[in-house]
């Protein structure tokens, strides 16, 4: 799916290679296609449907304890049965792609209609300490991981990096699948469609 180029290098404390995607035949990079502006990329896109999950990691340098981080996605999907593999896509500099680098254990939850709430928490722009986002949500430590798994979510996946692929302005992290279940009940999954968390139906 992805061509390596002589430019990989390891990530930061961790075996995962970082990879860049592969130049033009000429050499060049692709250029941002001529006469399609950022807005008429996003409305295009937000007319694709995606489910909603929380990708969560421990920091264990942040503090005495250490910190749990979260951040709401859109763009996971899953890569391979095998070996099970799983990948989300994050912003470049942001705290959880920082995280990632050298933190290679992490922890998907995949949120039902009824967590929108979750959702918005941790998309939030500016926002207040993860520490007391997870305050009053309920959540266990995952054993594999040791990053929250989130109550209630439909299903929950421990995981740890095995490739990241620098794309544009984001990341792609691919994860090998260490655990999964599906704790939740039957209720439907969140889902995001024009700009908004929706429910099935």
């Amino acid at each position: 799916m992805f061509t390596k180029n002589p430019a990989t290098i390891p990530a930061a404390g961790s075996a995962a290679p970082v990879v860049r995607l592969a130049p033009t035949p000429g050499g060049a990079a692709i250029p941002h296609p001529v006469g399609v502006s950022d807005d008429e990329f996003r409305a295009a896109l937000s007319r694709l449907a995606a489910g909603v999950v929380l990708i969560t990691a421990h920091d264990p340098d942040d503090g005495p304890r250490g910190e749990d981080v979260g951040m709401t996605a859109t763009a996971f999907v899953s890569v391979s049965l095998d070996p099970p593999l799983v990948m989300v896509s994050v912003r470049n500099d942001s705290r959880m792609d920082d995280l990632l680098a050298h933190q290679p254990l992490w922890a998907v939850s995949v949120l039902s209609e009824n967590q929108r709430h979750v959702a918005g928490r941790f998309a939030m722009k500016g926002r207040i300490s993860d520490r007391l986002l997870f305050e009053d949500i309920p959540h266990v430590r995952g054993e594999a991981a040791g990053a929250p798994l989130i109550g209630g979510a439909l299903a929950v996946l421990e995981c740890r990096t095995e490739q990241r692929v620098v794309a544009g302005d984001h990341t792609l992290v691919i994860g090998r699948v260490l655990t999964a279940s599906a704790p939740g009940d039957d209720g439907g999954p969140l889902t995001y469609f024009r700009g908004k968390y929706r429910q099935l139906g």
